[in-house]
C-alpha cells in the first residue's frame, strides 16, 4: 500500500486527510518510522486512535 498524497487540495493549500484504516489496512496496528524511531499507530476496539514510541 502506498500512503504517499502529492497534490494539495485547492481550498485549503493542505494535503487531503487519510483513512487511518485504509493507512492501517489489515489488522488494528501499523508501525510508522520517523528518523529512526519506531512508534505504533494503533485503533482500539472503540474506534480511537493511539500512538505510542
Amino acid at each position: 500500500m502506498n500512503a504517499h498524497v502529492t497534490s494539495l487540495t485547492a481550498e485549503t493549500g493542505q494535503l487531503p486527510p487519510l483513512d487511518a484504516r485504509n493507512l492501517i489496512a489489515e489488522g488494528s496496528t501499523r508501525q510508522i518510522n520517523l528518523d529512526g524511531q519506531i512508534y505504533t499507530l494503533r485503533i482500539t476496539r472503540a474506534g480511537k486512535l493511539i500512538l505510542t514510541k
